[in-house]
C-alpha cells in the first residue's frame, strides 16, 4: 500500500480512534491518547499487512499504548467518576440526555475489559472475532466480557434507578455526541 492510500484509510479512521479513546481513557488523556496511536499507526506503516483490517490494527496499537501508559502511572489519581460522565451528549429528549450520562457513568464502573468488549462489540458495531483480534484474546472470552458488562451494566443501573443522579459539568445536549465519538475511536483501533 503507498502512503498516499494509507494516509487515507488512517484519516478515516480518526473520529473511531477518538472514541476509543475516550472511552477507555479519561478526557484530558484521549486526546493525546489518540494522536499518539495516530502517529505510530504512520510510523509503522511498514509494518502493516495490505488487505487486512487496518481498523483493528489500529485499534491495537491505541490499546497497547494505554496498557502501557497505565503500567507506568501506576502512582497516578484515579479516575474521577464526576469528570467522566461530563464526556456524554444526548440531543432531543433532556431525560434521554440525563439517562446517557447515567450509562457513561456506570459503564465506567465496570472493570477494564468488560467496558472496552462492550464499547466496541455494542458502541462501535465490531464483531466479536475483529474484538478479539484488538483485545489479543479469543472470541469466548469476548463473548463472556460483552455478556458479564451488559449484565453488571444492568445491575448498576438498577440499584441507581431510585438514587439521584450525580451532578455532572458535562451539557446534557453533549452526552449523546461524546458516547458515538468513544465508540468511533474503539472501532478505529
Amino acid at each position: 500500500m503507498d502512503d498516499a492510500a494509507f494516509k487515507a484509510d488512517l484519516v478515516k479512521l480518526i473520529p473511531h480512534l477518538r472514541a476509543f479513546a475516550f472511552s477507555i481513557a479519561r478526557a484530558a488523556e484521549a486526546e493525546d491518547l489518540a494522536q499518539d496511536a495516530m502517529m505510530r499507526a504512520w510510523r509503522a506503516r511498514a509494518s502493516y499487512e495490505p488487505g487486512s483490517n487496518i481498523k483493528a490494527w489500529v485499534f491495537t496499537i491505541l490499546r497497547n499504548q494505554h496498557m502501557s501508559l497505565a503500567r507506568r502511572s501506576w502512582r497516578s489519581q484515579p479516575l474521577d467518576p464526576e469528570i467522566a460522565e461530563n464526556t456524554l451528549v444526548a440531543n432531543d429528549d433532556p431525560m434521554a440526555s440525563e439517562e446517557l450520562l447515567d450509562v457513561r457513568s456506570a459503564m465506567l464502573m465496570l472493570p477494564f475489559e468488560q467496558r472496552q468488549a462492550l464499547a466496541l462489540v455494542g458502541a462501535a458495531g465490531l464483531s466479536y472475532k475483529e474484538t478479539a483480534d484488538i483485545c489479543a484474546c479469543a472470541e469466548g472470552t469476548i463473548k463472556s466480557r460483552v455478556s458479564r458488562a451488559r449484565t453488571e451494566l444492568l445491575a448498576i443501573l438498577e440499584r441507581r434507578k431510585n438514587k439521584q443522579r450525580a451532578r455532572t459539568d458535562v451539557p446534557a445536549s453533549r452526552a449523546f455526541e461524546t458516547v458515538m465519538a468513544e465508540a468511533a475511536a474503539m472501532q478505529t483501533r
